[in-house]
């Protein structure tokens, strides 16, 4: 499949791969039937995904399989008038409807809005209104039922409603209505073809600073992602990947669809009901998992198991992204394991932006180097290039010229946004990192999150990742406190371990920690213990309103 996208698929070296590496992006795109479907058709028993779940429940799916449920779905969506432009909101957390889903959205044109089953009410209510939301296909778990339900009267674009699991009255039951579809579904053509610069797919950003807006990619989204699939978690037809994220994230969009079947890659769905690091390992182990993807997190939790009880020999390759990896985390799952844990770094607008490749060796705590697809640089606030060691903010380049497969369309119906990151050929991620000179990104944290004290630029997650080698410290975040003199200092808001109480001299030995872990003068002058961080629904730390409250009380 991947001679179908790149007229060449091996490079000598990194240099080889970023000077010479080049896409084909075919008409009219489609990836339900581009991929799946001439999977289907070249190979209808290669198997496609292994779902399981916690309750003994397992199924495997072949590319056949994948192309007859996504006709029915399509067939199904068609019936209840979703078609061309429609928006269907998916909270299916990992059950293997959502990719049957996806598929049949896919083929009549319609929009797939990815979502955590974590929303309340107002989340719900808010994105149904921004996006126009049609159709909402739902998990019937109560809270998440409760929330849809409550939301609807204040939510008029939303005619459908479904549930995956247990039937409820007023909801279509999806998988009686999936069975009792019909098989023959024909492409569509002309006004009902769907494709290309197409709309395809909304992920709601995390909204860290302020309410979430829309990101929107079109069909061309999925061939960004061979280089995430192939060439960072070197993924090869026939690997068993497994990549821990729900399907509401845009990191399922990374790991868990596009470029893996692209690659002819196996994808692997451990529908767990909460995360235990036990369970996982044993997932692991069991199916013999080849190439392995989750967030710092989880490594955090696996290298306080004992990893020798495991068999984990069939991990050949294990990534990481969604925030900074550790270096201490990265070190001690290398000597448990043997194995590297190869970072990468992208946004919800994006595919993988930077990455360790397989030609270059990994420095743990780096983001790796540029991706091919993109002309990235990191720029001064003059717009200038920033020579090694010195931060700045990290830009696509030449848009102008040319927008890369992977890179999002817009801030939907938000002109303004769109307009403040994107313009003269050029978008801003937000994000500042600086590069050493051996060509490597550092990533320093959220232009708003960047700390300037007494003449000094302090990126929290040096200190954050300082605090978090203290054996005191289960979560924290670093952000900038108002200081008459100094402008700025810096504060650690700090969640304890269990069996650490707050004390002044805790106080004084983490401050002393970080002085003697990383640059004296990023000390916490401030430090706050808490019972709990503010966070979004996608669990990434709201630092902004940690500020908001300090210079409120300022």
């Amino acid at each position: 499949m991947l001679e179908k996208f790149l007229p060449r698929e091996k490079f000598d070296s990194y240099e080889d791969f970023k000077e010479n590496y080049k896409v084909n992006i075919p008409e009219n795109f489609n990836f339900a039937y581009d991929v799946v479907d001439e999977w289907a058709r070249k190979e209808p028993e290669k198997t496609a995904m292994i779902w399981c779940n916690d309750h003994g429940g397992e199924k495997i799916f072949t590319f056949a399989d994948l192309k007859r449920l996504s006709d029915k779905a399509a067939n199904l969506f068609k019936s209840l008038g979703i078609g061309k432009g429609d928006v269907v909101l998916l909270v299916l957390k990992r059950r293997w409807q959502f990719w049957i889903c996806t598929l049949g959205l896919q083929k009549v044109g319609a929009i797939s809005v990815p979502a955590t089953i974590q929303l309340t009410k107002k989340d719900i209510v808010y994105r149904c209104n921004l996006a126009s939301v049609k159709m909402i296909i739902s998990v019937s778990d109560d809270i998440v039922v409760k929330s849809i339900e409550a939301a609807l009267p204040e939510s008029a674009t939303v005619k459908f409603k479904a549930l995956v699991d247990e039937p409820k009255d007023g909801w279509i039951d999806f998988n009686s209505s999936l069975e009792a579809a019909s098989e023959e579904w024909t492409r569509p053509v002309g006004k009902e073809s769907a494709g290309g610069a197409d709309p395809m797919l909304m992920y709601f950003t995390s909204g860290t600073t302020g309410m979430p807006k829309i990101v929107l990619h079109d069909f061309t989204y999925p061939i960004g992602h061979i280089v995430t699939a192939h060439y960072w978690q070197r993924l090869n037809s026939g690997m068993l990947h497994l990549t821990v994220s729900e399907t509401g994230w845009a990191k399922c969009g990374w790991g868990k669809i596009y470029g893996q079947w692209i690659c002819g890659a196996i994808i692997f769905v451990y529908d767990m009901d909460k995360f235990e690091p036990d369970k996982l390992l044993r997932i692991i182990e069991k199916y013999r998992i080849s190439s392995f993807c989750a967030p710092p997190t989880i490594y955090r939790f696996f290298i306080k198991e004992d990893l020798s009880k495991y068999d984990l020999s069939s991990i050949k390759i294990a990534c990481t992204a969604g925030e900074p990896l550790n270096p201490e985390v990265y070190h001690q799952f290398k000597k448990a394991t043997g194995l590297d844990i190869i970072e990468g770094f992208g946004q919800s607008e994006s595919s993988v932006l930077c990455a360790n490749f397989e030609w270059i060796k990994p420095k743990p705590g780096s983001m790796g180097k540029p991706s091919p697809l993109y002309d990235i640089d990191i720029i001064d606030e003059n717009g200038q290039s920033c020579p090694p060691g010195i931060e700045g903010n990290i830009v696509i380049k030449n848009l102008d010229k040319y927008v890369p497969p992977g890179l999002f369309k817009c801030y939907y119906r938000d002109e303004d946004a769109t307009k403040r990151v994107w313009h003269n050929g050029i978008y801003n991620t937000g994000d500042v990192a600086w590069r050493d000179e051996d060509g490597y990104f550092w990533f320093v944290g959220r232009s708003d999150d960047v700390i300037k004290c007494s003449g000094y630029r302090i990126g929290p997650f040096e200190v954050e990742s300082a605090l978090l080698e203290h054996p005191a410290v289960l979560e924290c975040a670093v952000t900038a406190a108002p200081h008459p003199i100094r402008g700025q200092v810096v504060k650690a808001t700090v969640v304890l371990a269990k069996g650490w109480e707050p004390s002044e001299n805790l106080v004084k030995e983490l401050q002393n920690h970080v002085k003697h872990v990383t640059a004296p003068y990023k000390y916490p002058r401030i430090v706050e213990f808490v019972d709990e961080l503010p966070k979004t629904v996608s669990g990434k730390i709201r630092r902004a309103e940690i500020r908001n409250k300090d210079n409120s009380n300022a």
